[in-house]
């Protein structure tokens, strides 16, 4: 009989919501607001669609296998080399580089919890020990993160904001953490949320690389751009944690059609700037609401709101999902007792709110 990996047989098999065409058909709905994936709910900027129209005459032809068009821009962007960015399909790509170049059964590896599930998943992958650190007020316990570093540890993983919590890191607090950190360990800035944030205290991490060699930030365009489908993010770091990335990364693993996309998306700042005003309006709107219904949440710097719901997550999501609304639940996130909810439009919002509001009332 074949046998796969040992480490990975109690690995969960990650399971995608259901089709809104499926739910709209079960629940025999007009309307599903899918907020469950934290989407950008204005979709991508409109000079993106022009750029795929452009790029649909070469899909016959293979892509840059290291993204030139869109790296020369982006290290321009940035004010950045060349040589220390790296694509990915997705920033989760990047993120199974990191294990495969870094990590083995003879490391370990350091996180906050609940955190982004996808760094467990390629650390344990790979065989080695996952060292867990639970989060302090929704935000990450640096002074205990670095406590439970060892002389096997490789990578430390920082996702600021924290997915699903929202929370962030302030930049006193991870410089600090930096100095004190062997600079022969990788420490990872996940900022997959970083264009919404508004936080003033949020830390400038392109700027820690050059005291900080052994940071790597990554980034992505599917959030805040709108790309979440075309799977196209990014890291950037020293050219020598590049180099070794680029050893484990696939042939032509970001297609045509996503990196025209990018480019399109990156030369429209001003469509950022809006979504990212948009965003902050709608989180007023739940602050405001959630305090009415005395119902704790944390505060957010990404595009999505973290609530306890004093009862269940997953009778919640059910609630809500027979209203037409589509949300996370947290009992799979670390958090049972709430929900995530992906902030979208005005009328998006005010749908939630009311529903919410309904579910406080009837399930009291």
């Amino acid at each position: 009989m074949l046998k796969a990996k040992a480490q990975i047989s109690g690995l969960a098999v990650y399971q995608p919501g259901k089709p809104i065409s499926q739910v709209k058909r079960e629940l025999q709905l007009d309307t599903i607001i899918k907020l469950a994936s934290n989407e950008n709910p204005y979709g991508a900027s409109p000079k993106v669609q022009d750029a795929l129209v452009q790029e649909a005459a070469n899909l016959a032809s293979y892509p840059e296998g290291d993204g030139y068009q869109i790296r020369e821009e982006l290290a321009e962007f940035y004010g950045v080399e060349k040589n220390q960015i790296i694509f990915g399909n997705g920033s989760d790509e990047i993120i199974s580089f990191i294990t495969r170049a870094y990590l083995d059964s003879n490391s370990n590896t350091v996180m906050a919890t609940p955190t982004f599930s996808v760094y467990k998943t390629n650390a344990a992958i790979e065989g080695a020990e996952v060292i867990e650190v639970p989060l302090k007020d929704g935000t990450h316990d640096l002074a205990e993160m670095k406590k439970a570093i060892t002389e096997q540890t490789k990578v430390v993983w920082v996702c600021n904001p924290n997915n699903p919590s929202g929370t962030y890191v302030k930049d006193s607090e991870l410089k600090s953490f930096l100095q004190a950190v062997p600079n022969d360990i990788l420490i990872v800035l996940d900022e997959a949320y970083y264009e919404y944030v508004t936080g003033q205290e949020y830390p400038d991490s392109l700027t820690y690389l050059q005291e900080f060699p052994n940071v790597l930030v990554l980034r992505t365009f599917s959030k805040i751009y709108g790309l979440a489908s075309l799977r196209i993010g990014y890291g950037i770091g020293a050219a020598e944690v590049i180099d070794a990335l680029n050893r484990v990364r696939g042939p032509f693993n970001t297609n045509r059609m996503a990196q025209a996309a990018a480019l399109a998306a990156l030369g429209d700042q001003e469509y950022v700037e809006d979504c990212c005003k948009l965003n902050q309006f709608g989180k007023e709107q739940f602050y405001e609401a959630l305090k009415e219904m005395q119902l704790f949440y944390y505060p957010t710097e990404g595009n999505f709101i973290l609530i306890d719901v004093q009862r269940k997550g997953n009778e919640a999501f059910d609630y809500l999902l027979r209203q037409g609304i589509i949300v996370r639940s947290g009992e799979a996130l670390g958090f049972p007792t709430f929900i995530r909810v992906t902030i979208g439009t005005k009328e998006q919002n005010e749908k939630v709110i009311e529903a919410l509001k309904q579910m406080v009332r009837v399930l009291s």
